[in-house]
């Protein structure tokens, strides 16, 4: 892991490649004991970072993965959406989890925005209202929060210093989202819910730009931890199926307020095949029985909602568009262990539409029912990867598998993920 660490330099992201569900935290946690501070820029409880770690297991929502490693410090940055009360709870169960001191070493900025129960009832509403046409929505209020926002009606953390204001807008919004979607809403539960906790957040809150610039120019390290994935970003993303925030390369800039000079290594977090929760296209869907196994096989259910993924093929030119739109330098490719036993593997390597070859999955339904697939096809392997400690100590078919992604992608793959562990890593020179 040392050599590994040394390519990478001060300030590093970690991105997901695909539809999210890439495993992450895996990779965070791994790496994150050499870093000072861990950061969120983007989204909120909608994310699910799950971290097995002696047998085990931890599950991160909008608090960094990387807190697992006791010296380190967590921001949620700018561009995050913030439930309270969901953030408490969350801290309460990683304490009883037996996690130290995890509300001392957390930074919350003043400018992100918080997350109401009127913004759940909305997005509740509102995918109710689409019919067999719902987004797929985790119905956690992250849509509508990040939509008062961009009205700029938004509450943000920094109203939680005058109580008095921050009731008078409380009522304001649930005043204008009851008369336009004609539901009922409870501005004065609002209220007290969020008065519940507020003395212990407020703590917390502070200017978490300037106290990553200044870390930056004491040379301190810092770790930035992406949530969801490139193809859920809300303008690169398979819209509208979409989360609600830029969670590519530059979402980490505008929702921590870092330059991008100052990011020296972007590595990208990608599955061995490919995973997707809720609607929206998908070009490799296994949607059969073998679907079904990858999916009890690699523990497919959603770290937030349980849901179970859909799983189909790796998919080159969903990993590919990643890598150039993000300019990624290396992969973590995970969960290789799971294709173990499986006969004949196969890749998605080309996309074409009426002749023509496409670099992204089309933006129309009618397109995607067109688009025409390209497979290369590998044989499979045997045995138990978890104890493989090089790639060498990976089967000869296993070898082939991996470095055809890495020509497939045009990205270098630097981590192996053999199992479900934080130490199930192999790092390649």
């Amino acid at each position: 892991m040392q050599d590994f660490l040394q390519t990478l330099g001060s300030n590093v992201g970690i991105l997901g490649t695909q539809w999210g569900d890439e495993g992450k935290g895996k990779l965070v946690d791994a790496v994150s004991e050499h870093f000072d501070f861990i950061c969120r820029s983007t989204g909120g409880a909608n994310a699910g970072h799950t971290i097995y770690t002696n047998g085990q297991k931890f599950v991160f929502n909008l608090l960094p993965s990387g807190l697992l490693h006791e010296s380190t410090i967590g921001v949620i940055g700018n561009g995050t959406v913030i439930d309270p009360v969901s953030f408490r709870a969350e801290v309460a169960q990683l304490e009883d989890s037996g996690l130290k001191n995890v509300l001392e070493r957390v930074k919350i900025s003043l400018h992100a925005h918080l997350l109401f129960d009127y913004h759940k009832a909305i997005d509740a509403e509102l995918e109710r209202r689409k019919g067999k046409d719902k987004i797929g929505t985790t119905c956690k209020g992250i849509g509508p929060c990040y939509e008062d926002k961009i009205a700029r009606r938004g509450i943000r953390c920094e109203d939680l210093l005058d109580t008095e204001l921050l009731k008078e807008k409380i009522i304001a919004n649930c005043k204008f989202h009851s008369e336009t979607l004609n539901i009922e809403l409870d501005p004065e539960a609002d209220y007290n819910k969020i008065m519940s906790v507020r003395e212990e957040i407020k703590p917390l809150l502070c200017d978490t730009r300037i106290i990553l610039l200044d870390a930056m120019r004491q040379n301190k390290k810092v770790l930035f931890e992406g949530a969801q994935a490139h193809h859920l970003d809300i303008d690169h993303g398979t819209y509208p199926f979409v989360t609600s925030s830029n969670v590519s390369s530059g979402g980490i800039c505008t929702g921590l307020g870092v330059p991008p000079k100052k990011i020296s290594t972007l590595v990208g977090i990608t599955k061995a095949y490919t995973t997707r929760v809720g609607s929206g296209p998908f070009p490799t869907e296994l949607d059969d029985a073998f679907g079904d196994e990858i999916r009890e096989k690699g523990g497919e259910y959603g770290a937030v909602t349980k849901r179970p993924r859909r799983c189909g093929w790796f998919d080159a030119v969903v990993v590919r568009n990643a890598v150039e739109f993000s300019g990624l330098d290396c992969i973590n490719l995970t969960k290789l262990d799971v294709l173990t036993g499986v006969k004949e593997i196969k890749v998605a390597t080309k996309y074409m539409l009426d002749g023509q070859e496409l670099r992204t999955i089309p933006t129309t339904r009618k397109a995607n029912l067109k688009l025409e697939i390209k497979y290369e096809s590998f044989p499979g392997w045997e045995g138990n990867l978890s104890q493989a400690k090089s790639f060498g100590d990976l089967p000869p078919n296993a070898q082939k598998y991996v470095k055809a992604l890495e020509s497939f992608i045009n990205c270098p793959i630097r981590v192996i993920g053999v199992g479900m562990d934080r130490n199930d890593l192999i790092y390649l020179p």
